[in-house]
């Protein structure tokens, strides 16, 4: 059933977005009431999300060193790098190159696993590399930010909510993730309750992006003009994660589906969790979130296209 909805999760959250901009013109007065119920609803998709990263698992990761590390150098350094390139052929309101910087920069702890799973990757250690993954980009987004963003990071960290959303809805539902994590494993009766909350992450991705679409029809509205130029720079993106996942597989003598999966991992992005962080800012701001799920959708057309190209392809050069 999981491996079902995943397949057509991108359906799920278009209809979802639809809905909820016709909602949202049509009754304006209910974007308040969406906006409030899209902070605990967010804190729910988080914590479970989180707990199917192996987070009690984390010295696993580091078994496979030269998956781990072409893993590390390419996600932190090169896909920077690639990211600030990019930057050049961005329009220059702040708010949609912040978006695009905190949908670019980190990556993705959720469907990357499913992706790799069905493109024929090395799922075992997909999941192994994700509580990594997930603890080096909390450690060095803001330094990115702080680089690229320059005198405008000053302005995102001063925002009112910023602190209180990354303590209650990234280090509470991380925290409270792992003692679930820990609690499971102490019996075997409990061993399906992780499976369980599998089920759930899609849904409520739906749920979010239909209420972020409800409380902020006019931040889309004002959005599309550079949504298509945007697409451009998401599209560009992908294809360089995949170049690069496949030399680094090369460089590193990588087996073909370690490669895969380190292109899974390279074009994967890190969408709904940086979400808080963007919902939180100013009204100013609200282009980035825009930015963010706009992102999501592309992304997921795009790992369409990787599920077709990569055992097409990486056979060939890595094996």
């Amino acid at each position: 059933m999981k491996q079902h909805i995943e397949r057509h999760q991108v359906w799920i959250y278009l209809l979802c977005i639809a809905a909820g901009l016709m909602l949202g013109m049509a009754l304006p007065d209910a974007a308040p009431l969406a906006e409030a119920v899209l902070w605990p609803v967010l804190g729910v998709l988080l914590y479970v999300t989180f707990t199917q990263v192996p987070l009690t698992h984390l010295p696993e990761a580091f078994r496979d060193a030269r998956f781990i590390g072409a893993g590390l150098l390419g996600n932190f350094v090169l896909i920077p790098a690639i990211v600030s390139g990019l930057l050049f052929f961005l329009p220059a309101d702040p708010a949609v190159r912040l978006g695009v910087l905190l949908v670019l920069l980190v990556p993705c702890t959720d469907w990357f696993v499913t992706f790799t799973h069905l493109g024929g990757g090395d799922a075992r250690r997909a999941i192994a590399v994700t509580p990594v993954n997930l603890l080096v980009q909390i450690a060095l987004l803001p330094v990115y930010l702080w680089i690229f963003m320059g005198e405008n990071f000053a302005e995102i960290l001063a925002a009112d909510r910023i602190a209180a959303v990354f303590v209650t809805l990234i280090l509470l539902p991380l925290a409270a993730a792992f003692l679930t994590e820990r609690w499971a494993e102490r019996k075997p009766a409990r061993a399906g309750t992780i499976e369980r909350l599998g089920l759930l992450p899609v849904p409520l991705l739906g749920l979010v992006v239909f209420l972020i679409a409800t409380a902020q029809v006019q931040a889309v509205a004002d959005a599309l003009p550079v949504l298509g130029h945007v697409a451009g720079i998401f599209v560009a993106f992908l294809v360089l994660a995949l170049l690069l996942g496949l030399v680094l597989g090369r460089v590193f003598g990588l087996p073909a589906t370690s490669a895969r999966t380190l292109v899974f991992s390279f074009g994967t992005r890190n969408s709904f969790v940086v979400l808080p962080l963007s919902l939180a800012l100013a009204a100013p701001w609200q282009a980035a979130t825009v930015v963010i799920v706009f992102q999501g959708l592309v992304e997921l057309f795009g790992m369409v296209a990787y599920l077709w190209l990569l055992p097409r392809i990486v056979l060939d050069r890595t094996s």
